[in-house]
């Protein structure tokens, strides 16, 4: 879903609302779990909020998700946070058999296609061997590799480090967007990318005493 909603809204907006993950993984962890959190986190969390608040609200509308692609964004991280946890908690699998499970389940969201754009007609099969071909190359290469070296961290890390962690990819994507898409932010949505990275860095500064549950 995370990936879909990219055809459907800008780069930095999709990304934004998808890293909330930290928001629901402390929830999650906190009162379903039982986790301690952190004065450090809590400030984390506020700051990354207000980063969305501003963000959302740039052009003057109230800050929530507009379109199918930024429902879809903002689905797609309480359903990673749902699941970053129960890795934490649970998960004995290896990066390899993860990596695989979670592409499984991607492949799963082509139950949407019908509902998002209608389905082609006169449609070869010749005209699917290069995109499939595409596909199936940097799906090896790329996402084999990068989701192999993330299943690896999410089952050691804690599932709110883990999505805070993850909002560098806030910066690149709206930086990407940029120059390979024309997508210029507007001052106070620029603002608002910088707070969710200094939430990131809040995430990531040192703490004297902090609590790391303990998977199983």
């Amino acid at each position: 879903m995370y990936s879909v909603g990219f055809i459907y809204g800008r780069v930095a907006i999709i990304i934004l609302l998808y890293f909330l993950t930290p928001v629901w993984s402390t929830l999650i962890g906190r009162y379903v779990m039982g986790w301690e959190t952190s004065r450090l986190r809590v400030l984390a969390i506020l700051t990354g909020l207000a980063g969305l608040i501003v963000m959302l609200s740039a052009d003057g509308e109230l800050p929530i998700p507009r379109g199918p692609g930024e429902w879809m964004a903002l689905v797609a991280g309480i359903l990673w946070s749902v699941g970053t946890t129960g890795m934490r908690a649970r998960s004995t699998l290896g990066p390899g058999p993860s990596a695989f499970v979670f592409a499984t389940g991607a492949a799963a969201t082509l139950v949407l296609a019908p509902f998002l754009e209608p389905v082609p007609s006169g449609l070869h099969v010749l005209d699917m061997i290069e995109p499939l071909g595409t596909a199936f190359v940097t799906g090896a290469l790329w996402w084999g590799l990068s989701i192999g070296c993330l299943m690896w961290a999410t089952i050691r890390l804690e599932p709110a480090r883990v999505g805070i962690l993850l909002m560098t990819e806030v910066i690149v994507g709206a930086v990407s967007a940029a120059a390979l898409a024309a997508e210029h932010l507007a001052p106070l949505e620029i603002l608002g990318g910088g707070l969710v990275l200094c939430a990131g860095v809040l995430e990531v500064w040192p703490s004297r005493h902090r609590s790391r549950p303990q998977a199983g």
